[in-house]
């Protein structure tokens, strides 16, 4: 169990029955509450103070890649807020979710959190605009909520869903296929075990190239292109070089010449340009479009965007491309986290496969009536992220002073949640070791009991919260879903070992190893 300062009230029946009521006063009153004065920032509790000291440390240590276990160990041994030295980098580490809520309410009209400062760099020395991923201020809620009615809206959901819900079912067709013509078994339960990462992240780039460009890349095909694969490579580069990046000068790194940020470069210029050649394909189908050879059809966020008019081509191109270099890895790893864990928990996966074969048939076949049917979808994905988060923190400044943990927090002060050790909390969640997707439903929430002591809403982070959560949330989360919703109709999971899987981190929380999966084909 994490430290925690966070205490019971005692009952006002106790505290009566011991004090003697004062000439006068009603006694029903309660007594008056002695306040603890506010300890000053620099008592917070802290990992050392010199943070180039403690970043050889982390490096010598091999830290970066076991982050969020760092966090999680540095929490049982300092209590619920801790101050770290990293390098050039301060942060306040937070996880309980009544702090979540107080720096939530103090993050003002434009939320700030931390600039991916290797990101930006790149942005700056290549010329490219910035995507609001890298903005702040004015300037980033004018393109926010622009971008917010093409992929946040319910309106805008509606449009893509289908589009999703395409490349979902030719994903479960071709894997279906493989299985019954390579596996073993009885024909109509043939079984075969596999890695599935590599298919999962062709299938997050196949449905994020369709949504956002509003074209098919063929990615299930079985020699998938070169340039596609050559893209995923370089989001996992890219990824990869990001965190030890952060707490070192950019372009001391970049005047330097230093490989680290040489690899780092070049795999961004790979994604931009993966992306250059969609826009400028998207440009000529909206062109065609204008003369009459369009058919009506939804031609992708990228299209309408375009069409609207209302973000320079630069903006729109610098959008789309980190709405894709965000949207592969970050819906293919929590996607093998939940096949695992639905495969590794049989009752758990006959109950959500049962809801959803319900809501299927209720919904004669139609994907958004059936996600609606069947919430027990939605509450996967949210438990899969709880035990994995793929980013690990949600960041911000405050724009005011703030107290947490009883400690004086000062504005513009970099505020980080840390999403893995919150997730595995007994102090925020009832049995939080079980893989448990009913835990999100009201009755199931209302029924833990630890509301009072957790923040209620500020349980469930891995998008983010407030004006400034993941643009790319209802792409993701209906991706994961409809996925999810065809793969339990056509197969049973199971795995050899229930053992919990090693993690690691580079920038978002992925396997040691990928889990290997048995799928055995169920009949329609």
């Amino acid at each position: 169990m994490l430290a925690s300062s966070v205490r019971p009230r005692a009952s006002s029946t106790a505290a009566r029955s011991l004090c003697v009521r004062p000439a006068g006063r009603r006694e029903d009153a309660e007594p008056p509450v002695r306040r603890r004065a506010v300890r000053g920032f620099q008592e917070i509790p802290h990992t050392g103070s010199n943070g180039w000291i403690n970043l050889l440390r982390f490096w010598k240590e091999g830290r970066f890649s076991l982050l969020h276990k760092h966090m999680e160990n540095t929490f049982r041994q300092l209590g619920p807020i801790y101050r770290e030295n990293l390098g050039s980098q301060s942060t306040v580490n937070i996880m309980l979710p009544t702090d979540t809520s107080e720096l939530f309410r103090s993050e003002g009209l434009h939320p700030r959190r931390m600039t991916l400062q290797p990101w930006a760099t790149h942005r700056e020395t290549r010329r490219h605009s910035k995507g609001v991923f890298l903005k702040n201020g004015t300037e980033w809620r004018a393109d926010r909520l622009l971008l917010n009615k093409e992929v946040m809206m319910a309106s805008a959901v509606r449009r893509f869903l289908p589009l999703l819900d395409d490349v979902a079912q030719d994903f479960c067709r071709s894997l279906r296929q493989r299985v019954e013509s390579e596996g073993v078994g009885e024909k109509g339960q043939r079984s075969m075990t596999l890695d599935p990462s590599p298919d999962l992240f062709r299938f997050a780039l196949e449905a994020s190239c369709h949504v956002l460009y509003g074209e098919r890349i063929g990615l299930f095909s079985s020699s998938p292109s070169e340039e596609s694969e050559r893209f995923i490579w370089a989001v996992e580069r890219m990824l990869a070089t990001t965190p030890p990046l952060l707490y070192l000068p950019p372009r001391l790194l970049l005047h330097l010449r230093a490989p680290l940020w040489t690899q780092h470069a070049t795999a961004w210029d790979h994604i931009f340009s993966h992306a250059e050649a969609r826009i400028q394909r998207g440009y000529q189908r909206l062109q065609a479009g204008a003369s009459g050879g369009s058919d009506g059809r939804f031609q992708g966020v990228l299209g309408q965007l375009m069409e609207a008019g209302q973000l320079s081509l630069e903006l729109i191109k610098a959008n789309i491309t980190e709405l894709m270099a965000g949207g592969v890895d970050t819906t293919a790893i929590p996607l093998q986290f939940a096949l695992f864990e639905l495969a590794r928990n049989p009752d758990v996966q006959e109950r959500v496969r049962a809801q959803v074969l319900s809501s299927w048939q209720q919904a004669s076949g139609n994907p958004q009536k059936t996600l609606q049917g069947a919430p027990l979808l939605k509450g996967t994905v949210k438990e899969t992220l709880r035990l994995y988060p793929v980013g690990i923190t949600v960041q911000r400044y405050p724009v005011r002073d703030i107290v947490l943990q009883n400690y004086h927090v000062p504005a513009g002060t970099l505020v980080q949640v840390c999403l893995y050790p919150l997730g595995r909390s007994h102090e925020v969640f009832k049995s939080p070791e079980c893989f448990e997707p009913s835990r999100w439903s009201g009755a199931e929430t209302r029924a833990d009991g630890l509301d009072a002591v957790s923040g209620g809403g500020f349980r469930s982070l891995a998008f983010g919260f407030g004006s400034r959560q993941c643009v790319g949330r209802r792409i993701a989360e209906n991706e994961m879903q409809l996925l999810l919703m065809h793969i339990l109709r056509n197969f049973r999971l199971t795995v050899s070992s229930r053992e919990e899987l090693n993690t690691k981190y580079t920038l978002i929380l992925q396997p040691e190893s990928p889990p290997r999966i048995t799928f055995t084909t169920l009949s329609h």
